[in-house]
Formats: C-alpha cells, structure tokens, sequence
C-alpha cells in the first residue's frame, strides 16, 4: 500500500501514516527500512497488519529529505512576502527557485529601467507590480489555515497565487 509520513518522533521511535485508502497506520522505528529518518510528507510504501504499518519505505522516487514542510509556517512566508516579495524571498523560502528567480530578475530589471531616465516610470511601475505581487501572495498565504497552506504550498507544491 502507499501513503504519506503524518508524524515521526525520533524520542519515541514511533510515528503515524495515511495510506491512500484513508485510513491512518501506526509504525515503529524497526519497521522504518531506510537510512534516513521517515519525514513529515514523505511518501511511504508499506504493508499492513491491522492498524500497523509494517515494512515501511520511501517511496520510489521520493526525496530523502521528504516534503520537509514541519519548517515551513505561512506566518514566515507571509512576512517574507509583505516585506521583501518583490526579490521573490518568500519564493526561495518555499524552495521554489524558479519562480524566485523570475521574480528577483524582474524587479532587477524594473531598478535598472528605474536608474536610466529613459525607462524611470516604466522601472516603478515594474517594481511596484512586483511589489503587489508579494503583497497579494501574503494575503492569500495568510488567510489559508496552517492545514491548507501546508497542503498547498509544501505538498502540492503550487508556485503561484
């Protein structure tokens, strides 16, 4: 059966999982066969023995490192969007790089055309589309329960608004 990783504590040995049928699996640490400890998402293959997962491993193609979403909160991705989201800060914050990147190349720009007295206006207003990107992307960050932003931004990885 597959599933997500719910919970791990290393001071227990012991942790939860949510097998795609809906049904939630108790595992100890010797039933984990991987070297690296089970991560908060991660995806898990793994048989049952009633409520207990047993022979629990990474799934194929699933990172070592797991969604690694227990450090991401949308109070600091939302911070980082208000006060510096126009540089895509929020975006290397969630690990999307790409559209970080974008983002920061953008506003780069818009500083450029801002320095040339050609392009003055046209640069502003570049980086105050920018700047409202951020601000838009904090709102909605924030209005999301901790539950859905992490089902949105760190599972389902959505890069945009």
């Amino acid at each position: 059966m597959n599933g997500r990783v719910l919970e791990y504590s290393v001071q227990t040995n012991s942790g939860a999982i949510t097998g795609d049928d809906g049904n939630r699996y108790s595992f100890t640490g010797a039933e984990w066969k991987d070297q690296a400890h089970p991560d908060r998402g991660m995806r898990v293959d793994f048989d049952t023995d009633g409520r207990s997962a047993i022979g629990v491993y990474r799934a194929l193609g699933a990172s070592s490192a797991g969604v690694a979403s227990s450090n991401k909160t949308k109070v600091a991705a939302g911070l980082l969007a208000v006060f510096v989201g126009e540089l895509g800060i929020h975006k290397f914050y969630l690990g999307y790089t790409k559209p970080a990147v974008i983002m920061l190349a953008i506003t780069l720009g818009g500083f450029v055309l801002a320095a040339a007295i050609v392009g003055e206006l046209m640069g502003v207003l570049v980086i105050i589309a920018m700047k409202l990107i951020g601000l838009a992307e904090s709102m909605i960050y924030l209005a999301k329960s901790d539950k859905q932003f992490e089902q949105i931004y760190i599972t389902e990885q959505k890069h945009w608004f």
